[in-house]
């Protein structure tokens, strides 16, 4: 607009001259018509630019401390539903515009790199599965997986998790500084033991689907996954798409959490009781807070809270 174009380049050259160079490049506007659109109110649209664009700040400018909220996470569409959550009715054009105005996005996953090594001697369970990872109801199929984290020092620690297929609940995980298995039973005693708690046991039905990797063909995690009232089931070796869920999740925590600019950050990683404290915080807000684009944009202790209420009136339902 020619008026905006005065007003950003008035105190170098003033209005006047301005305004007599375009006219004399075929662009009449005379300095009055200028100073009557600044002496003008902002139109609505502008003012509610304005709003929006403080709420979107508070989400991706660091604050004093330079910490920024995770849903400086969010691309477009999930910022759109998550101000829609908090009660502000904004279009979704409108979050577009804004965000690349101020040159706001969201993150992109990074390819994964595969930690775990298949022991080509050992007994491996049938696929159970085959990549049917939607299942009807919680405690039907939990996935497992792991991965590695670099530290500040140069070594490496692992991080395992067991999901819920269902919706994508993180019900148990676990950290090392080794990859035996005693590391990856311990994320599946967790995950036994909140669900426990939770009221909603898991039962001899349920089913632990993981990767052909060591780890998850010894006999020992076997015997465990057993007495914790799972089948086993392995996927294809070598074949990512048969532990799909579980290598999507790392790959978002990878992404969300692990990641130097992340907002779960508090500096360089210098131990494992760093590593710890950072994947509490992000499993917790994954679980509770994060929006899912395959649940509507809801989280998924709300998609399994949801469930439970509409099966089961008689018993509370834990979200944490």
């Amino acid at each position: 607009m020619i008026c905006e174009f005065i007003a950003e380049h008035k105190a170098r050259f003033g209005v006047a001259p301005i305004c007599a160079a375009l006219t004399a490049h075929g662009c009449t506007i005379a300095p009055r018509t200028y100073y009557a659109w600044a002496r003008r109110a902002p139109s609505r649209r502008a003012l509610w630019d304005t709003t929006v664009t403080e709420i979107l700040a508070g989400c991706y400018e660091p604050d004093s401390d330079g910490r920024r909220p995770p849903e400086s996470l969010y691309g477009s569409l999930k910022m759109w539903a998550h101000l829609q959550r908090q009660g502000i009715q904004v279009a979704r054009c409108t979050i577009e515009r804004l965000m690349r105005l101020n040159g706001w996005r969201g993150v992109s996953r990074a390819k994964k790199v595969r930690t775990t090594v298949a022991d080509p001697s050992a007994t491996r369970a049938p696929d159970l599965v085959n990549r049917q990872f939607r299942v009807p109801a919680p405690n039907r199929l939990l996935v497992a997986d792991f991965t590695y984290v670099r530290l500040a020092a140069g070594t490496f620690a692992y991080r395992a998790f067991v999901i819920d297929a269902f919706a994508g609940f993180i019900a148990g995980w676990e950290c090392s500084t080794s990859k035996h298995t005693t590391f990856v039973e311990r994320a599946i005693a967790q995950a036994a033991a909140f669900r426990t708690r939770q009221g909603n046991p898991l039962q001899n039905k349920a089913i632990h689907h993981s990767d052909a990797g060591s780890q998850y063909t010894s006999v020992h995690l076997t015997e465990t996954l057993h007495l914790n009232g799972l089948s086993p089931s392995i996927g294809s070796v070598g074949d990512a798409y048969d532990n799909a869920l579980a290598e999507t999740t790392i790959g978002l925590y990878k992404t969300e959490c692990i990641r130097d600019d992340s907002p779960f950050r508090r500096g360089p990683l210098t131990g494992l009781s760093n590593l710890e404290a950072i994947t509490a915080d992000w499993v917790h807000w994954y679980n509770t807070s994060r929006l899912m684009h395959r649940l509507d944009r809801r989280p998924p202790a709300e998609t399994e809270a949801d469930y439970y209420a509409q099966t089961r009136d008689d018993q509370p339902v834990a979200l944490t």
